[in-house]
């Protein structure tokens, strides 16, 4: 971190010195990096700084260098802006997340100065999930897309979600899997026709995920494809990160019922809370029954983005074929 940031840190919380700088992690495609900014004679003890500085040469690691990826990107970066400076104050503790102390931006970059969740009672992070961890993770999706339901998304993604299909063209060309491919819109239209509408995380995989230090409550992170849609894409998305896939099929679909019924007490638990008006077990139904149709949306995506990723395996490959059928 340079001494011009470092400066604009101080001046702007305002503390009296930096005493330590822990680089997090650098951003995806070489856009910057996520740092954590110890602090004295400040308020805040630390501080997450997420500096976004546009590259003039788009180098993608999966190799997707198109200007469509490039802008894609951009534009994610500009939904996060908003939705630290307009939306993130509304998410009650049930759906915890950072909070925003400052942004700046410029046409060469972005700075995001973020709450520390470490400080705020979430300081453990998750590499092998366990049962306690999901349902952590699981009650926070339940109780964001209980109280988002039918909110205005103005200013972030209209379709939320980064595998959205009109945003990944190139993908969908090179996917191999025909009948996946030629039902591609189809499971588009599924979900964004669905009656019940909320905001989605868009990218609710387990890194994106603090817990407290017994692993029982949750806080989320990284808001860059937050948008419209139905929360089975999350809830999809979210299982794809944690679930066991050396088990076999009927395995897993075991222990996926659990965590769905857990999901959609909690879900129930949100509306019951925000939305009196919505019928939640009218709720429950419909996406319960779009399970399927998400994964393979999901899948969709994946197979034309990273053909041999990890998570296109049987399981993947048996709930693609349910939701095709699904279709027919």
């Amino acid at each position: 971190m340079n001494d011009k940031l470092t400066a604009k840190i101080l001046s702007v919380l305002p503390a009296q010195k930096v005493t330590n700088i822990e680089l997090i992690q650098p951003l995806w495609s070489h856009y910057g990096e996520l740092i954590r900014v110890h602090l004295e004679g400040c308020s805040y003890s630390s501080v997450i700084v997420k500096h976004i500085r546009f590259p003039e040469q788009n180098l993608h690691p999966k190799g997707w260098h198109s200007q469509l990826s490039h802008s894609r990107k951009l534009f994610s970066y500009q939904v996060e802006v908003n939705w630290y400076k307009h939306f993130s104050q509304l998410c009650a503790d049930n759906c915890a997340v950072p909070q925003c102390l400052y942004v700046e931006q410029s046409a060469s970059g972005v700075l995001l100065i973020l709450q520390d969740l470490a400080t705020c009672g979430f300081s453990a992070l998750v590499k092998t999930p366990n049962e306690t961890s999901i349902k952590a993770c699981l009650r926070w999706l339940g109780h964001f897309h209980g109280q988002f339901m039918h909110h205005s998304a103005d200013g972030l993604w209209p379709i939320g979600t980064y595998w959205h299909l009109n945003t990944r063209p190139d993908e969908l060309v090179a996917l191999d899997d025909k009948a996946l491919k030629n039902a591609a819109e189809q499971l588009d239209n599924k979900l964004n026709q669905c009656q019940f509408q909320t905001l989605v995380h868009g990218d609710a995989k387990l890194a994106n995920f603090c817990f407290s230090d017994d692993h029982q409550q949750a806080a989320a992170v990284d808001f860059q494809y937050i948008g419209q849609g139905c929360g089975m894409k999350d809830i999809a998305y979210f299982l794809s990160s944690v679930l066991p896939f050396e088990l076999t099929y009927q395995q897993l679909e075991l222990q996926v019922e659990q965590y769905l019924n857990y999901y959609f007490d909690q879900l129930k638990l949100g509306v019951n809370q925000y939305h009196p008006e919505i019928n939640a077990d009218e709720l429950v139904k419909s996406w319960r029954s779009l399970y399927e149709i998400a994964w393979a949306d999901f899948h969709r995506f994946l197979k034309g983005w990273s053909p041999e990723h990890h998570k296109i395996n049987a399981y993947s490959e048996t709930l693609t074929v349910k939701a095709l059928a699904i279709l027919n």
